[in-house]
Formats: C-alpha cells, sequence, structure tokens
C-alpha cells in the first residue's frame, strides 16, 4: 500500500484567518498527513475560541507516515514572540512568520515533506517589522535561489492563468518584461505543465502587455520588440505558444476552451478575472521551486479573525491540489 504523503502546513499572518481556517480544515478528513509549522498556544487558544475540539501531537521526524486524524494536527512548534489578539496586527510576529516559511521550505528542499501549503500573510506588517517581503513566490524564489512562476488553478470553471510579473507597481511592469525574463517564465511554465499536472503538449495563450496587444504599434511597442520575438523563438523549441492577444478578448469562451494556460503579463491584467470567476476556491501555486508548494487565493481578513465566518474553500482546495500535484 502506498504511504499518505506528507503535506506542511503555515498559518500565516497569526492574526488573520490562516488559523481559524486550517483548525476548521482539521476537523475534517484528508488523504494525506498534515503537519502544522506554528505556536501550539494559538491554535489552543483560536481552537477554544471558535469552538473546535483540537489535539496537537508533536510531530516525530523518525516516524513513518500516517493519514490525518480529524480533530488533530501534528505540529512542528515555533512560538511567536508575543501573543496574538485576532484583528489586531502586531509587528513584533512578523519575524515568526517568516521562521515558519524558513523552517517549512527547509524540511521541504530536504525531501522530509511532500509539499507546502501556505495561509495567508500580511505584507505590510512584515515590511514594518523591518523585513523586506512583497510575498510568498517572492520570497521563496529568493530563499531557494530558483525562478519561478505564479499560476493559479480554478477547478470551477476548469482555467490556468500564470504571471509574468506578480506584485509590482504598475509603471515598472514594462521595464519588467526582458526578453529573458519572459523567456524564462514560458520555458518554467511549459516544463511545469508537463511535470507536475501532466499535460503532454500544454498549450499556452499570451495576453499582450498594451490595450488591444499594441495594435501593431500605435499603442506600444512591447508586443513588436519583445514578446512576439520571444514567442516566435520558442515555437521553434516546440512550445505550444499563441500570442500576443489582447487580453479584452482572450478571457472569452472562444480562446479559453483551446488554451491550457493564459500568461498574462502583469498582476492586475488576471486577477479580477480569477477572482471574480473562482474567489474561495482559487490555488496559488508555485511554479519552479524544487519544492512543491501551493496557497490559498486570498488574504488575511482581519475582521473575521476569530469569528468563525472565514471560508475554508480555498484552503481545502489547496491541500487537495498539493495531494494531486505530489
Amino acid at each position: 500500500m502506498t504511504s499518505p504523503k506528507r503535506l506542511l502546513l503555515t498559518p500565516g499572518e497569526p492574526t488573520g484567518i490562516g488559523p481559524d481556517i486550517i483548525i476548521h480544515l482539521a476537523q475534517e478528513n484528508f488523504s494525506a498527513e498534515l503537519i502544522i509549522v506554528a505556536d501550539p498556544d494559538l491554535l489552543h487558544q483560536r481552537a477554544q475560541q471558535l469552538g473546535y475540539p483540537l489535539k496537537l501531537i508533536e510531530w516525530d521526524d523518525k516516524a513513518d507516515t500516517t493519514y490525518h486524524q480529524k480533530k488533530s494536527l501534528k505540529i512542528i512548534p515555533v512560538k511567536q514572540y508575543s501573543p496574538s489578539i485576532p484583528g489586531v496586527l502586531d509587528s513584533r510576529n512578523s519575524p515568526y512568520v517568516i521562521e515558519t516559511l524558513s523552517l517549512a521550505a527547509k524540511l521541504c528542499r530536504e525531501k522530509k515533506a511532500d509539499a507546502l501549503i501556505t495561509g495567508p500573510v500580511h505584507k505590510g506588517v512584515i515590511n514594518e517589522a523591518g523585513i523586506s517581503f512583497s510575498g510568498h513566490t517572492e520570497f521563496f524564489s529568493e530563499l531557494c535561489g530558483k525562478k519561478t512562476v505564479m499560476l493559479f488553478v480554478l477547478n470551477q470553471p476548469k482555467l490556468k492563468v500564470a504571471l509574468v510579473t506578480t506584485h509590482l507597481p504598475l509603471s515598472l511592469v514594462p521595464d519588467a518584461i526582458t526578453t529573458e525574463h519572459l523567456e524564462s517564465c514560458i520555458t518554467i511554465l511549459h516544463h511545469e505543465l508537463q511535470t507536475l499536472f501532466h499535460i503532454d503538449s500544454p498549450k499556452i495563450y499570451t495576453c499582450g502587455l498594451n490595450p488591444h496587444a499594441g495594435e501593431s504599434g500605435y499603442l506600444g511597442r512591447e508586443e513588436i520588440d519583445i514578446i512576439q520575438p520571444c514567442i516566435e523563438k520558442l515555437k521553434e523549441k516546440n512550445i505550444s505558444i499563441v500570442g500576443p492577444l489582447s487580453a479584452d478578448t482572450l478571457f472569452t469562451p472562444k480562446y479559453l476552451e483551446q488554451a491550457d494556460v493564459i500568461l498574462a503579463m502583469y498582476h492586475d491584467q488576471a486577477l479580477p478575472l480569477v477572482k471574480y470567476l473562482g474567489f474561495g476556491n482559487a490555488v496559488n501555486v508555485t511554479l519552479g521551486l524544487d519544492f512543491i508548494r501551493t496557497s490559498v487565493d486570498h488574504g488575511t481578513a482581519l475582521d473575521l479573525a476569530g469569528t468563525n465566518k472565514a471560508d475554508a474553500g480555498s484552503m481545502r482546495e489547496a491541500i487537495h491540489l498539493a495531494i494531486e500535484m505530489s
């Protein structure tokens, strides 16, 4: 019999809904071993506040993997620097958040776990603590020394959307779309769709950067000077890629039915549609790492922390997708 996959979970910002949704999901069955990297006191206090039973079992790294047991979690303890109050940010705990991510990534890179699923972090409070942090994707990319691509996966409707640039001010996006960077993104995307999603010849449909994909240069030349030449070069390497196409028509059934993935040039070119179609059920995947990492599609929702009103749907989907991918 195949042993269950070992999944690490990080709850993210301790005063947000990350702990809540993981505690909620701990009450369910999963066909994997779930291990949370977090402060035991935080979880006990939040479970009591939410009214959920929760047994914490310290993880033994010498033990065999076992399937998740409802109403319990295995745990790798990491202590907070200050007690948390739901909904009240405290920059003193920002190093704690980083420690959970670093430790979980280290264990995955050492092949002691099969995947990492991350809860939502609060970028503002981490930066307030003097820690430069623009997002999970960038953090893991730098930590592992790997070029990465952000991918969003929806089950209903079936849709995959990847980003060339992630958390950048819009004014910096054009200069960030270089030939080298674009070629790297497409190469990683093509390879990971083959290896992680088992798509033999992925069909990648690419947005232009400018309105109407530049309108033959009248609305911008990035498509002519960078995007189109890069696409033609990659076609010679047997990568199936179409574009650049106008983003306002690419996200229509005519194209979506043919594409395995849409490649958008910047964050808000794609994310409004992704969240409109699948908010609460989409999964954020980091491609290009030497381990599997999935995450929720939402933020910390400080106003919902500790209220028992947080929706665990995206975290549930992130766990299931991590199991499938691993």
